[in-house]
């Protein structure tokens, strides 16, 4: 099972809508074959592990991290493959959430006669789809707010551009491979100009999303001059100014308009149109106001701080306005160069 949720994880990124899924296919002992989904619309893990085996799957065991599925979508029901090829027993670490499948595929391999066991190392596939749980089950993708400290607290230093070491860089760039959309807010665009995109690492562009009431955004900002403009999505007010929207739009970036919010949009509506766009997972890089807000209001999940070993930073706090405690869990500290790296999921705050 370790094995088929490590092959699930190269896929991060890659599958949303879909789920993380990796298999591995096991005869007398022998692994006789493994698959994992690689991207929406292409085979199952179930079926890619299965067509590694051959005829050597009949009687095996299959070993999935999540229940194989019992719908038709873009491909045909995982089961009907599994049952085909005669495998003798599945076991399964946690069962499909969608509501097309949700306990349906166990029932299905149990009707045709298949032992099906279920629960081995629910806790680590849970968390490895943690995004696809959150969008079906809370109607928004898993948000993990990403905040580069000095180390009391302040966004930036006089006379440095990235507050963060190079290995901290690039770790923030692995992430943005392996995530499907990073958020950030029009002051972070006007202020840095980022690209948004995967540099430092080999790897693939997310989705770039700008919360930008206003529709500040410059035509010439890199997130808009990209090669592919129409993977920008900038979300302004109903009531943003006509001229600046066009010229955006002219610019090939889409547009998306959100109710306002104090002090900006909606960030839960903003977060409920992702999920209806198929997006699993989010990293917010954006500033103090933005990341703010989503602790504020409940929207984020997990929190990656970065700290520069640097006092007297300039600039506001890196969480602005929040004042109720939110203790971290499941707490990481790592070192990335000069940088100390503390991770860790959010609780309810108190």
């Amino acid at each position: 099972m370790r094995r088929a949720l490590r092959l699930a994880a190269r896929a991060a990124g890659r599958t949303s809508p879909n789920p993380l899924v990796g298999a591995v296919i096991v005869r007398d002992g022998e692994l006789v074959g493994e698959g994992y989904h690689h991207a929406a619309g292409e085979t199952h893990a179930e079926v890619n592990a299965l067509r590694k085996a051959g005829a050597a799957a009949r009687g095996a065991t299959l070993y999935t991290n999540l229940e194989p599925c019992a719908h038709q979508g873009r491909t045909a029901p995982c089961i009907d493959a599994v049952r085909e090829a005669g495998i003798a027993r599945v076991v399964v670490a946690m069962r499909d959430p969608d509501p097309r499948t949700d306990g349906k595929g166990i029932r299905g391999l149990r009707a045709a006669g298949i032992q099906v066991e279920e629960g081995l190392l629910r806790e680590e596939a849970e968390r490895l789809n943690a995004g696809f749980v959150s969008r079906l089950k809370r109607g928004r993708p898993f948000v993990l707010l990403k905040v580069a400290t000095t180390v009391d607290g302040r966004i930036a230093v006089a006379g440095r551009r990235d507050l963060s070491t190079k290995p901290a860089l690039r770790e923030v760039h692995r992430l943005r491979d392996r995530t499907d959309a990073v958020l950030t807010g029009v002051g972070t665009v006007l202020a840095d100009d980022p690209a948004l995109t995967v540099r430092e690492v080999k790897g693939r562009d997310p989705l770039r999303v700008i919360v930008d009431a206003d529709a500040r955004t410059p035509p010439t900002a890199k997130v808009a001059r990209a090669k592919d403009p129409q993977r920008t999505v900038v979300f302004i007010a109903r009531d943003a100014d006509v001229r600046r929207t066009n010229k955006l739009r002219e610019a090939g970036v889409s547009i998306v308009t959100a109710p306002r919010a104090e002090g900006g949009l909606d960030l839960g509506a903003v977060l409920r149109w992702l999920a209806d766009h198929g997006v699993n997972t989010v990293m917010s890089e954006a500033g103090p106001d933005v990341n703010g807000a989503l602790m504020r209001g409940g929207l984020a999940d997990r929190v990656l701080f970065l700290f520069s070993p640097v006092a007297g930073g300039d600039g506001p706090p890196a969480l602005e306005g929040v004042t109720k405690v939110n203790e971290l869990r499941d707490v990481r500290i790592r070192k990335l160069g000069a940088d100390i790296a503390l991770e860790g999921n959010l609780s309810q705050p108190t």
